[in-house]
């Protein structure tokens, strides 16, 4: 595979190659490598300080047992993933583990967590289709004169509306474009509701792939925005009065060629082992959401009334509720059926967002975790006694639900476990008492 992956260097022309991994704050860092040097550093990956995976997305060190400035990894390529970039010629990308120096995983790689989730699945029969569904919001930065700059968003259309369309025709275009030479294979497009909203969504994919063309989507989304004298974010609310930007998570479960969540004569067409992944996603969900949303901006969207969800519960078609039965096609039934989680955008690590989603569904199916009726109504309009719980209403009440959730935190281990709430708990102390301009700003930069 490294003699492979040197010769398309050699003949595609690269002299760049990015190895890339995705950081406990969300962020996407990497290193690159020199073309001629791809196959050595395949072999031995690339030096790297332990201390990056202690880093918030303000770029302040935790003081974290294990990683100081004492210690090295190494970011290890998946030469599988080998891709040029379409909107960096000369360059190319390849997704990555963190490894120790002997080779050996490292207790912090983001991206072994999710394999190790996907290799738990395979230990009972089952494997997951999934599908990141991002949305983005398609601007200019621009400076202001008191305060950080702000993102303009590109028009002022209305949802789906043909001027929507219009107006980031030769965005969307070149996007398109960029994403399936990558390999990925585009299914929709439309105008969101927000202004300059766009969503883009991609088909599903095991899980390790999906989580992988998610890294590659955002880089992709932001890279050619910015070779258009554009700036595309894909944070949770660049813009305080806006539509919030979600990346609902879609996941099929699969036995061989059967979809284990099919069943034409259960409720909603779901089968038992649906409605047991439904139960455990409900029963974490609370600790989940400090992982599929795990920003102080993700929470800003994560309100009532506005189409994110804000309540644990789940609904057929219902998009008020955490989890949606989503109606499948009516000539693909079994193909089709699908569960969406709507309390995810994409400032979180799709390795550990989809690796958490994984283990507390397949909990629910291991302990056939009933959960409860449906809704089929928007749970804000019921009184309050009968509504279902709140989901956290900030990063830190997640935090919390996270930390007292002893199967997530099993899984997560002690050294990944302690860097992420430290990472995380810095940044809502970073945060606190900011007001909603310095937030966004450092949000819609970053993600």
């Amino acid at each position: 595979m490294a003699a492979h992956v040197a010769e398309r260097v050699e003949t595609g022309r690269i002299d760049l190659v990015r190895f890339l991994y995705a950081d406990h704050g969300g962020i996407i860092r990497g290193k690159s490598v020199a073309g001629p040097r791809v196959a050595e550093r395949l072999h031995t990956g690339i030096g790297h300080t332990v201390a990056m995976m202690a880093m918030t997305m303000l770029d302040t060190l935790q003081p974290v047992e294990g990683m100081g400035p004492v210690g090295e990894v190494r970011i290890l390529a998946d030469p599988s993933t080998f891709t040029p970039l379409p909107y960096a010629p000369g360059a190319a990308v390849m997704l990555s583990d963190l490894v120790q120096p002997d080779g050996r995983p490292w207790a912090a790689c983001p991206r072994t967590f999710l394999k190790q989730a996907v290799a738990e699945l395979a230990d009972v029969g089952y494997s997951v289709l999934a599908a990141f569904e991002p949305e983005f919001t398609l601007g200019r930065r621009t400076p202001t004169d008191q305060g950080p700059d702000r993102l303009v968003p590109i028009d002022d259309s209305l949802c789906y509306s043909a001027t929507g369309f219009h107006a980031a025709h030769d965005f969307a275009v070149e996007l398109l474009h960029a994403l399936e030479a990558q390999g990925m294979r585009v299914e929709h497009y439309h105008p969101e509701l927000g202004h300059g909203q766009q969503e883009m969504s991609i088909r599903p994919a095991p899980p390790l792939r999906a989580a992988d063309n998610h890294v590659l989507y955002r880089e992709t989304v932001r890279a050619v925005a910015m070779r258009q004298g554009l700036w595309a974010s894909l944070a949770p609310k660049p813009i305080a009065g806006q539509a919030g930007n979600g990346c609902h998570l879609h996941l099929s479960l699969w036995s061989g060629d059967r979809n284990v969540f099919h069943d034409p004569a259960g409720a909603y067409g779901l089968s038992n082992e649906g409605r047991w992944f439904i139960g455990g996603l409900l029963a974490h969900l609370p600790a989940l959401t400090a992982l599929t949303s795990g920003t102080v901006n993700g929470f800003r969207r994560l309100v009532p009334r506005s189409w994110a969800s804000a309540y644990a519960c789940y609904g057929s078609d219902n998009r008020e509720a955490a989890v949606r039965i989503c109606s499948p096609m009516r000539d693909a039934a079994e193909e089709s059926t699908n569960l969406e989680l709507k309390p995810s955008d994409s400032s979180a690590n799709p390795y550990l967002s989809l690796g958490a989603v994984i283990r507390a569904g397949l909990d629910g199916i291991r302990c056939k975790t009933e959960p409860g009726a449906a809704v089929d109504v928007d749970p804000d309009t019921l009184p309050e006694a009968d509504r279902p719980p709140r989901l956290p209403s900030s990063l830190g009440e997640a935090l919390d639900a996270l930390e007292a959730d002893d199967l997530l935190m099993t899984a997560l281990g002690p050294l990944r476990g302690a860097a992420y709430l430290a990472v995380k708990r810095a940044d809502v102390e970073a945060f606190a008492g900011r007001d909603a301009d310095y937030e966004c700003f450092h949000h819609f930069t970053k993600f």
